[in-house]
């Protein structure tokens, strides 16, 4: 099967040599060389995956995936960017990105999380279940289990699992934490976090021979099956 990629790039050079390499590889690749005109591609659907300049003439990038998740255009987005500080990387995941690649980057990584994106793509529209190690949650029955081992959660205790689920290998900051399970666009000063996520660890991790929630510090949390 042969994946369609659109890449929204407007700098000649890097849109050249991603272009290339991806056809090397099988794939075929559609080109825009401002927002506008990427959004236009991009929202007509069709594609497997979008390849997406965050600088961009017309339509900046991150207006380029706003607009495209606000009209409800699920596909796969890898942000290309020059802005690579953990704020500029947690814009671009909030924003609803699948994945942020820094430039200057070698092709083979591209090509790997390019790869990664589709693979999850193939199963994501119809999920209902999510996963890390032998952790599983069921959306529709609302059960969790650790291994054989049902695992009780208050709703926001679910909601805050679901969550880092979701986001399973990522590191997830306070603020993504603080708008994406408790709504807030700012941080009340209080342990609201903190606790929670005590809470949770206590029940998925207790009594388990590798944890799976790890506090990273200085930046936010992980949940991941590597330490």
């Amino acid at each position: 099967m042969t994946h369609r990629i659109l890449l929204i790039e407007d700098d000649v050079a890097t849109a050249d040599y991603v272009a290339r390499g991806l056809a090397q590889e099988g794939f075929t690749v559609d080109r825009a060389d401002d927002g506008r005109d990427g959004f236009f591609h991009a929202s007509d659907g069709g594609y497997d995956a979008v390849v997406l300049d965050r600088m961009l003439p017309g339509m900046d990038g991150m207006a380029v995936l706003g607009a495209l998740r606000g009209a409800g255009v699920d596909t796969p987005v890898l942000i290309l960017s020059a802005l690579g500080t953990a704020e500029d990387r947690v814009a671009g995941l909030t924003a609803g990105s699948d994945d942020y690649l820094v430039k200057p980057f070698a092709f083979g990584e591209l090509l790997a999380r390019l790869r990664a994106l589709l693979r999850r793509g193939k199963t994501s529209p119809v999920t209902t279940q999510l996963r890390c190690g032998n952790l599983q949650m069921d959306l529709l029955s609302r059960k969790v289990r650790r291994g054989s081992k049902p695992v009780d959660l208050q709703p926001r205790e679910f909601r805050l699992l679901e969550f880092l689920l979701r986001h399973a290998e990522q590191v997830v900051t306070r603020t993504m934490l603080l708008e994406g399970v408790w709504d807030y666009h700012f941080d009340p000063g209080t342990n609201v976090i903190d606790v929670h996520v005590s809470r949770l660890r206590r029940k998925i991790d207790d009594g388990e021979e590798r944890p799976l929630l790890h506090t990273v510090r200085g930046a936010g949390y992980r949940l991941g099956v590597a330490a």
